[in-house]
């Protein structure tokens, strides 16, 4: 053998065992989530509740990032470009199941570029409405929009956000376009929607619940499959005559492409941890939404939700003829 070939065995074997050292010490400095949306929206009031748990499982803090905008791809970019090193991770929701039918060209392949670690919670929808809509209840309400459609506003957080799939969902679903209204944000059309400014919206029970408790708009229903317990006067679309429909907004952890299993695993054994905390079960609880069960809290169940959900939304985004560059 060769002085060179062997000095790059020597090299490769030391490369070995420092990586296995260095996954050995796992965690040894904060690590970062970021979460692709601003800071007190629903997605980041999941990646907090959980964060603060699985700092106490990892024995290092866990830092939440909020990298907003573009339906959350930014923040997906963000880390998908990240050092594979277990130091970034990802909590990013049904959003980044449709990005690839909404978006005409991304820079990351979701099911190639990302390392799945595991399903944390599926968030129920609301129907909602402002204080002084006139349907007493979801079927009137369904009637109503269908013989208004002209002039009944429906208001979503942007193009990507869950208030909006919802939203195409039920215009799909009824078979009626309505004059859709896009804010930036969830905070902002909720704050029109109490003021009155637009009609109707479908969004996240942990961006409503505390809004329909204050009597500050108006519930007609949850799209859940069964009811909420947190909103226990509120009928399923389902049972209230919108047959079939059932949309929840489930979040998931990845890391990036080419973290070693090893310390994927360790973030997993960290979510799973956090997911049986009392006080993050109590807390998902007071949101309408509960910890994902232990066999969805895996790597494998999060690729399958990932591509049956890919499947699911494209043929309804392309129906819709939603784009965004």
């Amino acid at each position: 053998m060769t002085l060179k070939k062997i000095l790059a065995a020597v090299a490769a074997v030391a490369a070995t065992l420092s990586l296995g050292a260095a996954q050995a010490a796992y965690p040894e400095k904060p690590i970062t989530m970021i979460v692709p949306f601003a800071a007190g929206g629903p997605t980041d009031t999941v990646a907090r509740t959980i964060g603060q748990v699985m700092s106490k499982s990892l024995g290092q803090q866990v830092i939440i990032e909020n990298v907003g905008g573009a339906g959350g791809t930014i923040g997906v970019q963000r880390a998908v470009s990240a050092q594979p090193d277990g130091y970034t991770m990802l909590l990013m929701h049904i959003g980044i199941s449709t990005a690839p039918s909404l978006y005409r060209t991304l820079k990351y392949d979701a099911t190639k570029d990302l390392e799945p670690i595991g399903l944390v919670t599926e968030v129920p929808m609301t129907f909602v409405a402002k204080k002084d809509f006139p349907p007493k209840d979801f079927k009137e309400m369904v009637a109503y929009v269908k013989a208004n459609k002209a002039k009944v506003s429906l208001a979503n957080a942007g193009i990507g956000s869950a208030s909006h799939l919802c939203g195409m969902l039920f215009m799909s679903t009824i078979e009626t376009d309505l004059l859709t209204v896009p804010y930036k944000g969830t905070g902002p059309a909720m704050t029109d929607l109490m003021g009155g400014q637009v009609d109707l919206m479908c969004d996240q029970t942990t961006n409503t619940t505390a809004q329909i408790k204050g009597d500050k708009i108006k519930a007609y229903a949850v799209t859940s499959k069964t009811p909420v317990a947190s909103l226990p006067n509120l009928p399923t679309a389902d049972a209230a005559g919108l047959k079939g429909f059932n949309v929840g907004v489930w979040h998931g952890i990845w890391t990036p492409k080419g973290t070693p299993k090893a310390i994927n695993d360790r973030i997993q054994k960290a979510l799973q941890d956090a997911l049986k905390d009392k006080d993050v079960i109590e807390r998902f609880a007071g949101l309408g939404t509960a910890p994902e069960p232990a066999n969805r809290q895996t790597p494998e169940a999060l690729r399958a939700q990932l591509a049956s959900e890919i499947a699911k939304w494209a043929p309804i985004i392309k129906k819709a003829g939603v784009y965004a560059d």
